[in-house]
């Protein structure tokens, strides 16, 4: 049996209706915490402030999850196969191709919300329904939702979305309309984050795909207690414009497998005169 959470309210309301104890989730729905409530900003942030995230189909109640193991990236686990990292290298001297953050959040989390198969690597979409669509959009204005995009020839290839609260990054979704360019998206991001000191970014589920680029599961205990201590940190003082791959002599393949260590990308800051167009 769940708790049926009330609406309204902030966390530091006494009216606010609080979760229940992440270690009452079911085993089966696995993870499922709580229903009911809403999508509110105070909300979502109380929910990922304790590792907890919603999810749920067209119809049904607000739904909300937190899983037992849970998928996380390790920034300095992050794997970048021989094919990405021959991309990553001609995108460097590519005017064509610009690595954007927020510059078009919406469409972002629209193009993740579209039906699809799973090319993009975020699953089929059509779990971001309009009441998510326009919550995160909300997040975004504050200053906590942040897109990482993948523009080629001045069009939107690919990117992804996601919740930043103090040093601690909530992936939600991924989009690919060309090959690799959610990948190439989320290998800048992984860089910038660790360039913040960013350690991990959570990835909600297990995937094969997700394994496929280095995350792993590990206890809810283990990432709650991490997340606990990460977004009681300062956040990011103003996300980048642009970010600009920059490999250096410490980046290292393994001849024995497919994959590379990722350096940090340059930033590039916004100042007056800059265009996100």
């Amino acid at each position: 049996m769940i708790r049926w959470l009330s609406a309204g309210g902030s966390a530091y309301d006494p009216a606010y209706d609080p979760f229940p104890p992440v270690s009452t989730a079911l085993r089966s729905p696995a993870g499922l915490l709580a229903a009911g409530a809403d999508l509110s900003s105070a909300r979502l942030i109380d929910a990922y402030r304790h590792g907890i995230f919603p999810w749920f189909n067209e119809g049904d109640p607000v739904l909300w999850w937190s899983t037992d193991p849970r998928m996380v990236l390790f920034v300095d686990e992050f794997r970048i196969s021989h094919s990405l990292s021959k991309r990553l290298a001609r995108a460097i001297d590519d005017p064509r191709v610009e690595i954007r953050c927020d510059s078009a959040f919406e469409m972002v989390i629209r193009a993740c919300a579209a039906p699809r198969g799973d090319g993009g690597g975020g699953g089929g979409g059509t779990w971001i329904v309009d009441e998510m669509v326009d919550a995160y959009i909300e997040l975004h204005r504050m200053g906590i939702a942040h897109s990482v995009e993948t523009w080629i020839d001045g069009a939107l290839a690919g990117g992804l979305y996601g919740i930043a609260i103090g040093r601690m990054y909530f992936g939600e979704s991924m989009f690919a309309r060309t090959t690799d360019a959610s990948k190439i998206a989320l290998a800048h991001l992984v860089a910038f984050a660790k360039s913040q000191g960013m350690p991990m970014l959570d990835c909600q589920q297990q995937t094969a795909h997700l394994a496929s680029l280095g995350a792993r599961p590990i206890t809810r205990e283990d990432f709650v207690g991490q997340v606990a201590a990460l977004v009681e940190q300062p956040p990011i003082a103003g996300w980048p414009e642009r970010l600009v791959w920059s490999p250096t002599a410490s980046q290292t393949t393994s001849p024995r497998t497919t994959s590379s260590r990722i350096t940090s990308p340059i930033p590039i800051t916004r100042n007056s005169d800059s265009s996100t167009a």
